[in-house]
C-alpha cells in the first residue's frame, strides 16, 4: 500500500508537469473505487487551470479555482504522466488531459479514491480528523508524550493512528521503531519523553530518507515518472522475519498487532 513516502514521491513527480496547466478533458473508464467519481467531475473541471499539487496525509490534494480534487492511491493506486494518446491498459481508470501530457490513475484493486471536495477541502471528513504531519514542525516528541499519556495500545499502534501523526505506516513504522530500539509491543503510555525524543527523529529522519529515495517498492508502487522507489535496498527490518538483526546478529521475530504482521528485535527494542 503506497503510504507517505510513496504519495509524496508521486506529488513531486506529477506537480511540475500539471501544474498551471488546464485541463481539456476526463476520460472515466470505471466509476467505482472505494467510493463513486463524481458524476459531474468532467462539468466541474473542464477548462480550470491546476493551481498546485499538494498533500495531506496520504492523500493528494489537486487545488483549482473552483475547489481541490482529492485523489487517493489506495492499496495498489499509482498517478503516473503519460502521452497524449497513449493507449489505455486493463487497470487504468482515468486520465485527466492537459494540453501537452494527460495524468493518468492507475488501481488494479480500485480501493482507491478520486473525490471532489469544493471549496472548503479541510472540512472534509477524510481531511478534519487528521493528526500533525510527521515531517511538520507540529510533530514533537511532547505532541506524542502527551497524547500517549492514556493510551494503553502498543506503541506501534500508537504511531500508525492517523488522529495522533498522519502517514506513518506499516513499514516506516517498523522501521523507525528499529531505530529507537523500542518494542512495536510496549504500551504507548509506558514510554518516557526522553524515548519519544528519539522516535520522533527515527520517525521524521527514515520518512526523509524514503522520499529522497523514491518510496518503497514491495509490489505495485511506480513514482509519476512509471519507475519505482528504491528505499526497499535499504529497509534493516521489514519482512525479515527469522533472518538475524542487523545489529546484534540475533533472530528477528514478529507478533501479530491490528492483523499486520510485526517484525521486531527482542533483544534490541525495549
Amino acid at each position: 500500500m503506497p503510504e507517505l513516502p510513496e504519495v509524496e514521491t508521486s506529488r513531486r513527480g506529477i506537480s511540475p508537469h500539471i501544474t498551471k496547466q488546464k485541463i481539456n478533458n476526463i476520460v472515466l473508464r470505471h466509476h467505482q473505487l472505494r467510493w463513486p467519481i463524481p458524476s459531474d467531475l468532467l462539468a466541474l473541471l473542464k477548462g480550470k487551470i491546476l493551481l498546485q499539487v499538494d498533500r495531506r496525509a496520504k492523500y493528494l490534494l489537486l487545488r483549482f479555482e473552483n475547489g481541490t480534487l482529492l485523489i487517493h492511491l489506495g492499496m495498489s493506486g499509482s498517478l503516473r504522466i503519460c502521452e497524449l494518446n497513449t493507449p489505455a491498459q486493463k487497470h487504468d481508470h482515468a486520465d485527466f488531459q492537459f494540453n501537452d501530457c494527460l495524468l493518468r490513475y492507475t488501481d488494479p484493486r480500485r480501493f482507491g479514491a478520486i473525490l471532489w471536495l469544493g471549496d472548503d477541502p479541510e472540512a472534509s471528513p477524510l481531511l478534519s480528523i487528521l493528526g500533525p504531519e510527521p515531517l511538520s514542525e507540529a510533530f514533537t516528541a511532547e505532541w506524542l508524550y502527551q497524547e500517549s499519556r492514556n493510551r494503553k495500545i502498543p506503541v506501534k499502534q500508537f504511531i500508525m493512528d492517523q488522529k495522533v501523526v498522519t502517514g506513518v505506516g506499516n513499514i516506516y513504522a517498523t522501521e523507525a521503531l528499529f531505530n529507537a530500539k523500542i518494542s512495536p509491543i510496549r504500551a504507548a503510555n509506558n514510554i518516557s519523553l526522553k524515548r519519544y525524543i528519539v522516535l520522533v527523529d527515527a520517525i521524521k529522519v527514515i520518512l526523509d530518507q524514503a522520499i529522497k529515495q523514491g518510496g518503497t517498492t514491495l509490489k505495485d508502487f511506480v513514482g509519476g515518472d512509471g519507475k519505482p522507489g528504491y528505499f526497499q535496498q535499504t529497509l534493516h527490518i521489514y519482512g525479515k522475519t527469522g533472518e538475524l538483526c542487523p545489529s546484534c546478529e540475533k533472530p528477528l521475530t514478529s507478533v501479530k498487532l491490528a492483523a499486520r504482521n510485526s517484525v521486531y528485535c527482542s533483544h534490541c527494542q525495549r
